[in-house]
């Protein structure tokens, strides 16, 4: 092993035991950590911009290299032994190069791991087809609470399930269900031809590690409507913000053919932020869910899309219910404080109301 990456080793196994969730390293400065959303800095000497760019260019695979040299940034995974399994990001700044790091957990995380309520997930993740989305910003979880429906499938249903990810997060162990895991640029050259195959593989249930572009969703609704479920991530912070997001796939021509698509095939949305703790430290997430029901499904065919917050904040339904109601529930139930619930609250005017026991009615 070379020293280079032995210093790597010893920053990723302190970030491991620290309960870190990513690693930031940037040339000529010490490594940083994120801990419970927080960044902080490691006392360890800086990391000189040669060893940063060893450091890539030792690890990362054989298939990759030329997109490191010709494009400047690169996805692999990392696996440290004795340390953990990392996804590694690295790309190049001001003419040097830097790397961000997540540690990815050996083990498949559960509903209780997590914190999560799994009512109005395991409503989503027994649907027979459709497309359930989970969203929110980088770092809030999505692939977490993922791969803990997929676990929960994993010990109770007979599924086949095909995974297409870059790079895989969760290593799965069949139980009930059989898995198929395909990292693109190992397995498969690219997304785009992983995405054309998949419906040719037999899959009951296929997870594509993010929804990227329209020939993605497109695939994913054709698979929708030929009997399979689709678990898929995007980058929005809301449910209405997702649903503004999946209509940006389409131009102006086809959206109303688009919300047809979308209509008949989305059974939900799962919305996430991480929000801290009042002890220990840690976060905790809080959602806000959308279950596709008939009235959902009405308004999105007619394009009334500002109609479902409404829904949301209103209802009293467990499978569909906005951010401030999953917050005033932690709130109630002391896990987070009411100043936390306020400052991650997309509307703190309407929780404050909330806390003192007024809900608005549609």
């Amino acid at each position: 092993m070379s020293q280079t990456t032995e210093i790597f080793n010893d920053l990723l196994k302190l970030a491991v035991e620290s309960g870190a969730s990513d690693i930031v390293i940037k040339s000529n400065k010490p490594g940083y950590v994120r801990m419970s959303g927080r960044l902080k800095p490691v006392d360890m000497d800086p990391i000189s911009a040669d060893e940063v760019r060893e450091f890539v260019d030792t690890h990362v695979p054989r298939v990759f290299k030329a997109r490191w040299e010709e494009e400047g940034q690169v996805d692999f995974a990392y696996s440290a032994e004795g340390i953990g399994r990392f996804r590694v990001n690295g790309f190049h700044q001001r003419g040097t190069a830097s790397i961000v790091l997540r540690h990815i957990k050996s083990r498949v995380p559960t509903f209780a791991n997590l914190g999560l309520n799994p009512e109005p997930l395991l409503n989503l993740a027994k649907c027979k087809d459709g497309i359930v989305l989970v969203c929110g910003a980088t770092g809030s979880g999505k692939s977490s609470t993922m791969a803990a429906m997929l676990g929960w499938i994993n010990e109770n249903m007979d599924k086949h399930i095909v995974t297409l990810e870059d790079p895989i997060e969760f290593t799965f162990q069949d139980d009930k269900s059989v898995f198929q895991q395909r990292e693109i640029g190992l397995d498969v050259p690219t997304f785009e031809l992983a995405i054309k195959s998949v419906l040719r593989q037999n899959p009951d249930i296929i997870l594509i590690g993010e929804m990227r572009d329209k020939e993605t969703f497109e695939t994913a609704i054709s698979a929708a409507e030929t009997g399979h479920l689709v678990f898929s991530t995007m980058h929005a912070a809301t449910v209405a913000q997702s649903l503004t997001r999946l209509f940006e796939f389409f131009p102006p021509e086809q959206q109303v053919q688009a919300r047809r698509q979308v209509a008949g095939s989305l059974r939900g949305f799962i919305c996430q932020k991480l929000i801290p703790t009042m002890e220990g430290g840690g976060r905790v997430p809080a959602n806000e869910i959308l279950s596709a029901d008939t009235v959902i499904k009405t308004l999105i065919l007619e394009g009334q899309f500002e109609k479902i917050q409404g829904l949301l904040e209103a209802g009293t339904d467990s499978a569909s219910f906005s951010f401030n109601r999953d917050l005033y529930r932690l709130v109630k139930a002391g896990t987070v404080s009411k100043a936390e619930a306020l400052r991650f609250s997309p509307n703190p005017q309407a929780l404050e109301m909330n806390l003192k026991g007024i809900f608005f009615k549609t």
